[in-house]
């Protein structure tokens, strides 16, 4: 239990649950990587590995865990959100270990082994429209919390700044301490924008050459859950433009390309916005004489097993 933890002896306990979240490996892609120059390596943060399977689970506590420190978040309230699946998931996950309501909104288009968990975890589901993506599922839910104010704690992941401070206090230090500080480039797509946001502004702080990377799909007709295509989406409002040295895009098509790679050559099974990731920050390291370029794995893979990417032509 640390200081600033909200949880006491006296009011509450702990759930040994959020201390599994983190410290998740830094790996080498040595097949996918093969043919890179002598002095550069492709590294992945295995987010996948977190207990609720993502990337997410940090700032899902980070969230949660202000909401309680400030009591924002009462024992009476359900814990409300906008979701493309993983938060939710990850609200839902900590929700149960607390004992505690939630209900989440998310396109009717998400996976449905993404549903299936949060009904697992016990959450209610709020379909909204697919064409309306996540921008649609947050007007349903500030409709909901604006007609029912007491009813609800909403996080808002988009505009909560424990988002990005969840990976500026533990993701970004672990890449930091894992590549014997030795980063050169950090790659991240954008969703709610909180893991390029927080990492890329403490990576910053520790060597300011760092090249940081922001990629999202190149189209706003895409495939990859999670990812926005900002020139066509509300922008977060917690997105800080000025830490991205480049911008990057990712076609649905090649993304599912290194999403199926990635399985198959490196044994990692992960999904399309990790594929999207990886996809790009490989484009980059070719470029390179020399350098440590790392990424995310965003997300297990098993939570698209229905999807087509698996039996579409490589």
């Amino acid at each position: 239990m640390t200081a600033s933890s909200p949880f006491s002896p006296a009011t509450d306990t702990r759930p040994a649950l959020l201390d599994a979240i983190g410290n998740t490996p830094l790996l080498p892609l040595r097949q996918i990587g093969h043919d890179l120059p002598d002095g550069v390596t492709l590294w992945v943060k295995a987010e996948h590995l977190n207990p609720g399977g993502s990337v997410k689970d940090r700032p899902a506590r980070h969230m949660i865990e202000d909401g309680l420190r400030t009591g924002a978040y009462q024992p009476h309230h359900t814990l409300i959100d906008a979701t493309s699946g993983n938060t939710g998931i990850a609200y839902a996950m900590i929700a149960a270990a607390l004992n505690r309501e939630v209900a989440l909104a998310l396109p009717e288009n998400a996976s449905a082994e993404r549903k299936a968990v949060l009904r697992a975890y016990g959450a209610e589901l709020i379909l909204t429209d697919a064409m309306e993506g996540t921008d649609g599922a947050q007007a349903r839910v500030q409709e909901l919390v604006e007609a029912h104010p007491d009813r609800y704690f909403y996080p808002d992941q988009y505009s909560n700044n424990a988002n990005w401070q969840a990976h500026y206090d533990t993701t970004a230090p672990e890449i930091w301490t894992q590549t014997h500080e030795r980063v050169t480039h950090f790659v991240a797509g954008l969703g709610t924008t909180g893991t390029f946001t927080g990492v890329a502004r403490r990576l910053k702080e520790y060597d300011d050459a760092i090249t940081c990377i922001a990629m999202q799909p190149d189209t706003a007709l895409h495939g990859l859950e999670g990812l926005k295509h900002l020139p066509t989406a509300h922008t977060p409002s917690i997105y800080d433009s000025s830490l991205a040295d480049a911008q990057a895009t990712c076609s649905t098509e090649t993304a599912h390309a290194m999403t199926r790679r990635l399985a198959a050559e490196e044994g990692l099974l992960v999904g399309p916005s990790a594929g999207a990731n990886v996809a790009t920050a490989l484009r980059h390291a070719h470029t390179l004489d020399a350098g440590h370029i790392v990424t995310i794995l965003c997300d297990t893979g098993t939570r698209y097993l229905s999807d087509d990417l698996w039996s579409d032509a490589a």
